[in-house]
């Protein structure tokens, strides 16, 4: 109340340099058409993400899988929250591989809502696409980011069946966040045993990836210790990206971190072995994918 001698906590405002671009070129509308055609879904408007114009101006976008009704809820996720009851749509992965191949990409990426409703979490359907993509695009190159799948080996076993050239999980948070801000279903540690599992299991082509926000509340010398425990964990390649609070009801933004920022903790992270970095206040998990992973297997001489 005015005059009451309490003070009001201040709200970050929106800084200048986070900014989206509005729609354009040709590839907005074809690929905008062709997800509506095949009644597909993306993580780009499901999760709000600021670079869709951009992505999908130059053809490109990570396609959403197994539906958009998530059943888990973190504190910084705009995807709805729904137990789906074990319903899967059948005929998912066939529309995937025909929308890949009249895209004509050279990559996609592939994530999902989580599946706590189904045995493997996805895992069976997420496979069947990216062998559908194989069957009508032989080059395109596929990466998967993956929920954590309950922690299940057999379920990370039937993704690396699939052979995906990259998979992902993200770590979202540092460890002494992540209970508040991940739901109780997932795990600090337990994300960094599924990707060091994934590193294990994947052979030698395989290129392993995760992700970071900026905002939460963490402070930079936390986020050196999740970047060690990533690369101790076997990761290859990293984004980090701004928080933006997608509803009031959300997670409220801590610090906007100025681009310099994020090119000292992008220092910061290459110091310590990644092959590749992408940050940045829009960056998001999905961004300059094909990019990162060519300078993956630029380091291992491929």
């Amino acid at each position: 109340m005015a005059g009451s001698g309490t003070a009001v906590p201040s709200v970050p405002r929106l800084p200048d340099w986070i900014r989206t671009r509005p729609p354009r070129g040709e590839r907005y509308g074809e690929v905008r058409g062709i997800l509506s055609e095949l009644g597909l879904e993306t993580v780009c408007r499901e999760a709000r993400c600021p670079n869709l114009s951009e992505c999908w101006s130059e053809g490109a976008a990570t396609l959403m899988l197994l539906g958009t009704d998530c059943t888990r809820r973190c504190a910084f996720c705009s995807v709805r929250t729904h137990w789906p009851h074990g319903v899967v749509d059948a005929t998912e992965p066939g529309r995937v591989g025909e929308a890949v191949a009249r895209w004509g990409l050279r990559y996609v990426v592939l994530t999902q809502v989580c599946r706590d409703d189904l045995p493997d979490g996805g895992a069976a359907v997420m496979a069947e696409t990216v062998r559908a993509i194989r069957a009508r695009s032989p080059g395109t190159l596929v990466e998967l980011l993956s929920g954590d799948l309950g922690g299940e080996a057999a379920a990370l076993r039937t993704l690396l069946e699939a052979r995906p050239d990259v998979l992902a999980h993200n770590l979202e948070t540092v460890e002494r966040l992540s209970a508040e801000v991940r739901d109780r279903r997932a795990s600090y540690r337990g994300s960094l045993a599924w990707l060091a599992g994934a590193r294990r299991l994947g052979g030698p082509t395989l290129v392993t990836k995760s992700s970071l926000m900026i905002g939460l509340g963490e402070t930079d010398g936390e986020l050196s210790e999740s970047f060690r425990d990533l690369r101790d964990s076997g990761v290859d390649l990293l984004t980090l990206g701004q928080y933006l609070r997608p509803t009031p009801a959300h997670r409220a933004v801590d610090r906007y971190l100025p681009p310099e920022g994020f090119e000292a903790l992008a220092a910061s992270a290459r110091a310590v072995g990644f092959a590749g970095v992408e940050a940045g206040p829009l960056v998001r998990s999905s961004y300059r994918a094909e990019a990162l992973y060519r300078a993956a297997q630029a380091r291992r001489g491929a």
